[in-house]
């Protein structure tokens, strides 16, 4: 059996490896807790991002097609007051070009709008992939069996440490000086 200073410095080493690698694992899992958070966080967000975007088109749509429907009521009013008039056929044909003129300038804006849509949706994706990717860092998980050659290693490095400062106390450091205090042996220990 081992003396009381091995015994004890082997315990240290040993409990200090094991207090390590449970820290380390412990870090590593709220890591990932945070990195799972994060990730819907920002799922969520994208989901919201991509509602807004779709809203905004959508009221797009809609005025435009209020737009083109007063446009329509106009030309109609106009072309009715019209009828009166001897040249109605020359201004209820222009009336109905200014319309159509108006009309497909209305529905190019909407094509564009479209195509707008689309890509602040194609930004956002990538902007939610990017920030995905920032998240989704790699997470060093400690490994059992390192954790236990380094208990090990530590141990077996504390056991002979102890064995030393042990033989040292006795006398048995190979020469026929006094025995030293622990104090006296760790400073020579240290020259």
């Amino acid at each position: 059996m081992c003396d009381p200073i091995s015994a004890t410095l082997v315990a240290t080493s040993v409990g200090s490896n094991i207090a390590g690698f449970v820290g380390a694992r412990q870090q590593a899992k709220a890591q990932l807790r945070y990195q799972a958070q994060a990730a819907a966080a920002e799922r969520q967000r994208f989901q919201q991002e991509q509602t807004s975007i779709r809203m905004r088109e959508q009221q797009e749509q809609e005025a435009t097609a209020r737009e083109m429907n007063q446009l329509q009521l106009r030309t109609r009013q106009a072309i009715s007051r019209t009828k009166e008039n001897p040249y109605a056929k020359a201004l209820a044909d222009d009336y109905l070009r200014q319309e159509g003129a108006v009309r497909s300038a209305l529905l190019r804006q909407q094509e564009l709008g479209q195509v707008a849509t689309g890509m602040a949706l194609e930004q956002a994706g990538f902007a939610t992939t990017q920030r995905q990717i920032g998240i989704a860092q790699p997470v060093s998980k400690p490994s059992a069996l390192v954790a236990g050659l380094q208990t090990i290693s530590g141990g077996l490095g504390a056991l002979g440490t102890g064995m030393d400062i042990s033989s040292r106390l006795k006398g048995g450091g190979g020469g026929t000086a006094a025995p030293q205090s622990y104090t006296q042996a760790m400073a020579g220990r240290r020259r």
